[in-house]
């Protein structure tokens, strides 16, 4: 396909892109890339307080490390969607001046995404050891989920990005879609709660739903995440991803103008 043979002609714009997006998310702040350690811990800690306490939302064991199995992964597929929607838009002086395939703009932000997350599974992988839950073979299972993930995310940010430049109130209603979408995410809670009932069947609908149960059948329970599920998502992110490069290629045409 041509956008490979693009990707790699222009790769050393790539390494450039994805090294700007990974340097610039802290610029100017004192603790820098810390702060990808001290957000999701932060966060972990509020959560862990007001559900198990406050909602008595949560009965599992180790339900501090059940947190950050979800929260990390959702991070970063928020995080870039939220962010990587305003992509072409902050980045419209260059377009303007300068040809390159725009796919590298989207790319280089699911791409620094990924970086991170796996900078970021470090914490993951203390909060397994200090638990006792510790590891098992199943994580061979892990890199596949994570690129699944890593599909997902481009496909609608592809989409997402491109829709921006014309319609400039919808990277405030994606911003609003990702906070309801947070909510009907197992992050604070097993789909288990809802034993087959309405509200549970359409959470199941959420891809996200999936790659975090996937997550969590790998690092938590120690078992072999539900195949079938997974490459459903496999298949509906390869579409995605497809679907929001030809929008993509399509509506590129007026970036230049646009921005």
């Amino acid at each position: 396909m041509k956008i490979f043979k693009d990707l790699y002609a222009y790769r050393e714009l790539l390494k450039t892109n994805v090294k700007k997006e990974i340097r610039g998310k802290y610029k100017g702040s004192f603790l820098g890339v810390v702060w990808s350690f001290l957000n999701p811990l932060l966060m972990t800690l509020v959560y862990a307080i007001v559900f198990p306490y406050l909602l008595r939302g949560a009965n599992y064991d180790h339900y501090t490390t059940f947190l950050i199995i979800g929260i990390l992964p959702w991070n970063w597929f928020a995080t870039n969607i939220n962010q990587g929607t305003f992509t072409i838009i902050g980045n419209g002086g260059i377009i303007k001046k300068v040809y390159f395939p725009r796919e590298i703009l989207p790319i280089s932000v699911v791409t620094s995404g990924l970086i991170n997350f796996l900078i970021t599974c470090v914490i993951m992988f203390i909060f397994l050891i200090c638990s006792g839950i510790g590891f098992s073979w199943y994580m061979l299972y892990l890199p596949l989920v994570i690129i699944i993930q890593y599909l997902l995310t481009l496909g609608i940010l592809f989409i997402t990005c491109s829709i921006n430049v014309y319609v400039r109130d919808f990277e405030y209603i994606v911003n609003f879609v990702m906070q309801m979408l947070f909510y009907a995410t197992p992050i604070l809670y097993s789909t288990d709660i809802f034993n087959g009932s309405l509200i549970g069947k359409i959470i199941q609908l959420n891809p996200m739903t999936t790659i975090i149960n996937c997550y969590r059948d790998i690092l938590y329970w120690h078992n072999s995440p539900h195949l079938m599920s997974l490459l459903i998502v496999l298949g509906l992110s390869v579409l995605l991803c497809c679907l929001g490069l030809v929008i993509f290629k399509k509506l590129s045409k007026g970036f230049a103008e646009e921005v």
